[in-house]
């Protein structure tokens, strides 16, 4: 099995989870914390499907070798993919939000929760808050992008068996 699908078989395990954890963990539990485990999973998901995607472009040459932080994945990929396969840059704009309150809740001195919520707060006082109906919206936009991207790297599926 190689590299990009490896990705693209764990991205759909990562949004599977995120939703089971919000549409039948969450309704039960009523835990609030659990809103950061499915932003992890959405975030978990996304980032895998970049992965996948440069990596089959990475087998095909269309790219150069690329380094392994994140941030510039993500670059690449906005500068290269985007454009070869008509990818929305609101798929962009969703990828980038969801890291930032990710890579927010990393570096954050302070974490609660207030009434349905969880909100993280910055250095500075910079607060992100993370709701049930936010993540439901993203969880629908990231099930879209990994259809995109199952029917971008399923192309050249037979090549690879």
């Amino acid at each position: 099995m190689e590299d990009f699908q490896r990705y693209r078989d764990e991205a759909e395990k990562a949004l599977f989870i995120a939703d089971h954890m919000l549409t039948v963990t969450y309704p039960l539990v009523q835990d609030t914390k659990i809103l950061l485990s499915v932003l992890l999973n959405i975030h978990k998901g996304l980032k895998l499907a970049v992965m996948s995607i440069l990596s089959h472009e990475l087998i095909f040459k269309r790219i150069p070798a690329y380094p392994q932080d994140f941030g510039s994945q993500l670059e690449l990929f906005e500068a290269r993919a985007t454009r070869r396969y008509d990818i929305t840059p609101e798929y962009i704009q969703l990828i980038r939000k969801i890291n930032d309150v990710v890579e927010m809740h990393k570096t954050s001195p302070m974490e609660f929760t207030r009434k349905d919520k969880f909100v993280i707060c910055s250095d500075n006082y910079r607060l992100s808050s993370i709701s049930k109906d936010q993540l439901k919206d993203h969880l629908s936009k990231a099930k879209l992008f990994i259809g995109e991207m199952k029917h971008i790297v399923g192309k050249h599926e037979r090549i690879f068996r």
